[in-house]
C-alpha cells in the first residue's frame, strides 16, 4: 500500500455492514514509514525535534537508535490505512472523520519501519441521512509486539437517504 494509491474502500450492503458489528477485525496492507515521510511532517507541522529529522543526532542522544515518527504522524495514518481496510455502505457521499475519545502511543514507529492498521466495528448508530461507526483501532509496528498506538476512533459516512 502507498499513500499515493490506496485500493479504496469496498462498499457494502447496509445489512452486511450492520453484521460486522463486534465481528473480526480488518487490517490494512503494510506502509513504510520513512525518513521522507517524516521530514515531510515535521515540515508541514513545524515540528523539527531532533529525534524526528535528526538520524545522527537521534542515534547519538535519545532512547530509540535513530528517529522516530511524530506521533501524530502516527495517528494520521489511520485514514490511509483504514481507506483500503474499512468497508464503507453502499450510497456513502462521503465519509467524515467524526474524532477520538481515546488515543494512546504506546511504541514509537522508528524511521523505516513497516505498520499496518487493525480496526474492528465496535458501535453502530444509523440515522436517516448519516451511519456513524465506532471503531477500535490499532497500529501495528512489523515484528514489533506491542502496537504503535490504540484508539477508539469515530467516523461518520453521510448516505442517500433512502427512496421514499
Amino acid at each position: 500500500m502507498t499513500a499515493t494509491s490506496p485500493k479504496g474502500p469496498t462498499l457494502v450492503p447496509m445489512d452486511v455492514y450492520r453484521a460486522h458489528l463486534d465481528g473480526e477485525a480488518f487490517v490494512s496492507d503494510w506502509l513504510v514509514v520513512d525518513q521522507r515521510m517524516i521530514d515531510t511532517f515535521a515540515d508541514a507541522t513545524h515540528d523539527h525535534q531532533f529525534i524526528h529529522v535528526d538520524p545522527a543526532r537521534a542515534a547519538a542522544e535519545a532512547p530509540f537508535g535513530g528517529t522516530i515518527a511524530h506521533g501524530f504522524l502516527t495517528l494520521s495514518l489511520l485514514s490511509i490505512l483504514a481507506y483500503g481496510a474499512m468497508p464503507g455502505v453502499e450510497g456513502t457521499k462521503m465519509g467524515i472523520n467524526y474524532g477520538f475519545e481515546k488515543v494512546r502511543f504506546l511504541t514509537p514507529v522508528k524511521s523505516g519501519a513497516r505498520v499496518r492498521g487493525r480496526f474492528r466495528l465496535v458501535g453502530l448508530t444509523e440515522r436517516a441521512v448519516s451511519v456513524q461507526s465506532a471503531w477500535d483501532a490499532s497500529i501495528e509496528i512489523e515484528n514489533v509486539t506491542k502496537p504503535a498506538l490504540t484508539a477508539h476512533w469515530i467516523t461518520l459516512a453521510v448516505i442517500e437517504p433512502p427512496a421514499a
